[in-house]
């Protein structure tokens, strides 16, 4: 697997199953990219000669994928990954764009981070990297950041990551703020306090093992509290990474009413539970906590009814030493950029979800949380395209992955579907070098 740095004017991507649901496109045809865009499906251009001819035959294009929320490590935690490898490894795994959220060190709270982002993205040139701006200055929670500035230099919303705030008022006027610029707040569903610092599901199993828990009602609390506040300013907001049943619903039924939210799900939530930490496998420690079997089969039926919107990874590499140690101690998250095609893929082959409607969770899904342009393969959109093998087989090791961050609870498992190329902006940043 290589990555690419040749430029070509004009790409023929001949013989694939293109899948654009966003379009309602599934036939075998070709494609035809110039000047970075799609000025062709199926029927050549008069006069088109192309440099470079991608051969997909068997295998799927489809728009490039978007990740939702990826921690990058750049600005300072470079230990854990840099901007150049979690770009690579974005590129590897068909991800054409990334957001990251604002808790950088230093925080996205002033339009120079969020410059310094973009400019070391370009320089990469392997993905599109966007931001969210802090929602508060340093992310303490006390003064709201300047929004229109973050908005001005970039950003495509505003968060407050994990942070608590001070109080409720201050996200009322943070809501009202962003509200008056048509910015999209957001929102971890996680009450600070409820939670009390814990790092497993309260249940049956936190109980046995003995470590400090985070009751469901931490999340559910939070759900209302925003939902109520959602309603008083009417501001655009999405819930990042929900984990239980009944949070799902009460934003199902908020959409039914017609508030302007929306949500998305993490890959880990879908295939791990509250049991997969019973060996203290710190792997699998995560912040919000895995659940329960139950609420694991919410979250894969509001996926499949579309009130989860959006899949994401929720990419959170770090170093070795950062998940050895007693449980409460290690660091919570798990490197997910390699895995997110192949596991969200496992999701049609065990029914869960139409193959169209997942590229949809993948693509335009997130670009219209995003407020971008992205996620469709339409005659004059931007050239980010993902090729993969639907079929081919692999194995995550240490030496598969591409992040520097090889922190997973699904190292050693078997992987069906495998990204072949890349395009970002109508250039190959990626190929298995098959």
């Amino acid at each position: 697997m290589t990555a690419v740095n040749d430029k070509f004017e004009r790409i023929q991507i001949k013989s694939g199953r293109v899948l654009d649901p966003t379009e309602g496109v599934d036939s075998i045809q070709d494609i035809f990219v110039a000047a970075g865009r799609i000025v062709a499906l199926d029927a050549s251009p008069d006069g088109f000669l192309p440099d470079l001819v991608i051969d997909a035959g068997n295998c799927i294009v489809c728009p490039g994928l978007i990740e939702i929320s990826a921690r990058v490590r750049e600005p300072g935690q470079e230990h854990k990954a840099t901007i150049a490898s979690e770009s690579l490894a974005a590129a590897a795994g068909g991800i054409t764009t990334l957001c990251c959220p604002p808790d950088t060190l230093p925080v996205i709270d002033t339009p120079a981070v969020t410059e310094l982002i973009r400019l070391r993205a370009e320089t990469t040139g392997m993905t599109r990297i966007v931001t969210l701006g802090a929602l508060t200055q340093g992310l303490a929670g006390e003064q709201l950041s300047e929004m229109a500035a973050l908005q001005k230099a970039g950003c495509v919303g505003v968060s407050n990551a994990l942070q608590p705030l001070a109080n409720p008022l201050i996200l009322r006027r943070a809501m009202e703020y962003a509200a008056t610029f048509g910015l999209t707040v957001f929102l971890h569903a996680n009450d600070h306090w409820l939670s009390n610092g814990g790092c497993a599901h309260e249940g049956r199993i936190a109980t046995r093992m003995g470590l400090p828990a985070i009751p469901e009602a931490a999340e559910t609390a939070a759900v209302a509290h925003d939902l109520a506040l959602i309603q008083q300013t009417g501001v655009r907001a999405h819930f990042c990474h929900l984990t239980s049943q009944r949070a799902v619903r009460m934003i199902a039924r908020a959409q039914y009413d017609g508030l302007p939210v929306s949500a998305d799900v993490a890959i880990p939530y879908l295939y791990l539970s509250e049991f997969d930490i019973s060996d203290f496998n710190t792997q699998c420690h995560l912040i919000p906590p895995l659940r329960t079997v139950e609420d694991r089969q919410g979250l894969r039926e509001a996926l499949h009814h579309g009130t989860l919107s959006a899949l994401s990874s929720d990419h959170q590499p770090h170093e070795p030493d950062a998940k050895q140690g007693p449980f409460p101690a290690t660091e919570p998250g798990i490197s997910g950029l390699d895995t997110l095609l192949p596991m969200a893929l496992q999701l049609v082959y065990e029914k869960v979800l139409p193959l169209p409607d997942l590229l949809h969770r993948l693509t335009r899904g997130p670009a219209e949380i995003l407020g971008l342009p992205g996620g469709t393969l339409a005659v004059g959109a931007t050239a980010d395209i993902c090729i993969f093998d639907p079929e081919r087989t692999w194995m995550l090791s240490a030496q598969t992955m591409r992040s520097y961050g090889h922190n997973t609870p699904f190292m050693g498992w078997e992987m069906k579907g495998q990204v072949v190329h890349t395009l970002l902006a109508g250039q190959p940043v990626f190929s298995s070098g098959d």
